[in-house]
């Protein structure tokens, strides 16, 4: 198709053989040069709006993934930060002890304990309703060895010797356990590491989606185009300036699509963070500000997705350049 009709481009060649001018504008001056007012691609085609539409929903998809990481992200490092500054210990019935005595006793070791901000008792009805999301409310929970909690807040500006609280509540209280949630932070890191590297692939997949789409889209305007690409060789175009005005194309056509996409789920998020209160309730949107915070991406997420917007366009048309380049050098 191109490579037979470009065989005229190569008998041009000079002598030398000079890829570079070309004979019927040996020398012409550079004012003598051929001026484009419009790019030789062609704008408005069925194809270019089909790439926009690719593009658009490729980013679409990608800056929600990209929201959703930076929320649970940012929802994470919250709870790290809570859960961080407790320790809990845990007070069981035991046979011929008294477990209010034994919950005050650990207490008050936790109160003399240096780096303890705070050491609060919770009461037995408290205890209870802790078990309420499992076992409902309205049940006597008498008969029944509920664990007795101490919740103990470390100080922020110390740092609190755990290990002589763990021996002292072994020797003193032998029914205490400390939990500092160490594994709970552990799981709770590796989860939000787990749903980084996650948003990171997808993001990887929607650029691989975006390259192969643009490649075809490329191959196929010049197809569509190869006539005047055929004059432009033969008159002495340069091949980077026939790829500069497809990548300049693609470029438009890459913001166009990223900014739909980009801009489609900003306003989603922005909606739902409006909307959050109305749509779920008051109880229910306290709860969801328990697990997601205020549900706001915040400024680095809104950043992150505008950043993603023009990383995409910026490969639509690097890939557009090479893939000319390419072609051309093949024919």
């Amino acid at each position: 198709m191109m490579g037979g009709s470009m065989s005229m481009t190569r008998a041009s060649r000079n002598e030398d053989g000079d890829d570079d001018v070309q004979a019927p504008l040996a020398g012409m001056s550079a004012d003598d040069m051929p001026r484009f007012e419009h790019s030789i691609v062609p704008d408005n085609t069925i194809g270019g709006r089909a790439l926009v539409a690719v593009i658009a929903i490729m980013t679409f998809l990608a800056s929600l993934t990209t929201g959703a990481v930076t929320l649970m992200y940012s929802a994470a490092g919250d709870w790290q930060s809570e859960v961080a500054r407790e320790i809990t210990i845990q007070v069981r019935h035991a046979p011929g002890r008294d477990i209010e005595t034994d919950v005050l006793r650990a207490a008050e070791l936790a109160r003399k304990t240096s780096g303890i901000a705070e050491a609060r008792v919770y009461s037995r009805e408290e205890s209870a309703r802790l078990l309420e999301p499992w076992l409902g409310s309205g049940l006597r929970l008498d008969d029944l060895p509920v664990p007795r909690i101490v919740v103990v807040r470390l100080d922020a500006e110390a740092v609190a010797d755990l290990n002589l609280l763990r021996k002292s509540l072994a020797e003193q209280v032998v029914t205490a356990s400390l939990d500092d949630h160490r594994n709970f932070i552990d799981r709770m890191r590796a989860m939000t590491n787990t749903a980084l590297i996650g948003g990171m692939a997808i993001l990887a997949l929607v650029l691989a989606a975006t390259i192969l789409s643009v490649v075809f889209a490329t191959k196929s305007a010049m197809v569509a185009n190869s006539a005047v690409i055929e004059v432009l060789h033969f008159i002495g175009a340069k091949s980077n300036f026939i790829a500069g005005h497809f990548q300049r194309r693609f470029l438009w056509l890459g913001l166009q699509g990223g900014t739909i996409g980009g801009g489609g789920a900003l306003a989603v998020f922005a909606l739902v963070e409006i909307g959050n209160r109305w749509l779920f309730g008051a109880a229910a949107a306290h709860q969801f500000m328990a697990l997601f915070g205020s549900f706001s991406i915040g400024i680095v997420g809104y950043v992150a997705v505008v950043a993603q917007v023009v990383l995409i366009a910026l490969v639509a048309a690097y890939t557009s350049r090479k893939t000319v380049n390419r072609t051309l050098e093949a024919v």
